[in-house]
């Protein structure tokens, strides 16, 4: 139980430094580039899902069982703690859409753990 706790809070500090470091790089793309905005959320949304596949791997590696589990506890995690933020700090819930991002942001936490308790395991011969 404590490894998986580990692990979660590994794929959770991942995916958090992940966001804050891709936001930043999106913002001067932004800033010095003629990229639409439109454009720009579907490459903010396959960076999510790129930093929420790499978290669930990382708490999967961790872990070292339950891929599934402690993927879609990180992914949960992820979205709770996204939802806090926009409830109580800017009163306001999240929309059919987000529910949809955060839908797949779940299930690439789940397949990057997955795949994560799989990767390093030696074939029992």
């Amino acid at each position: 139980m404590q490894r998986q706790f580990i692990a979660l809070l590994y794929g959770w500090v991942f995916i958090l430094l992940f966001i804050v470091v891709s936001s930043f790089v999106l913002a001067l793309v932004l800033q010095f580039t003629t990229i639409s905005q439109w454009m720009l959320s579907w490459v903010a949304f396959s960076v999510g899902l790129v930093g929420l596949f790499i978290g669930g791997m990382i708490t999967g590696i961790k872990g070292k069982s339950k891929g599934w589990v402690v993927g879609g506890l990180t992914g949960l995690g992820f979205t709770l703690f996204i939802f806090l933020v926009q409830y109580l700090g800017y009163q306001n819930g999240f929309s059919i859409q987000q529910m949809l991002h955060h839908s797949g942001f779940i299930l690439a936490a789940i397949f990057g753990g997955m795949i994560g308790v799989n990767l390093f395991q030696k074939d029992a011969e």
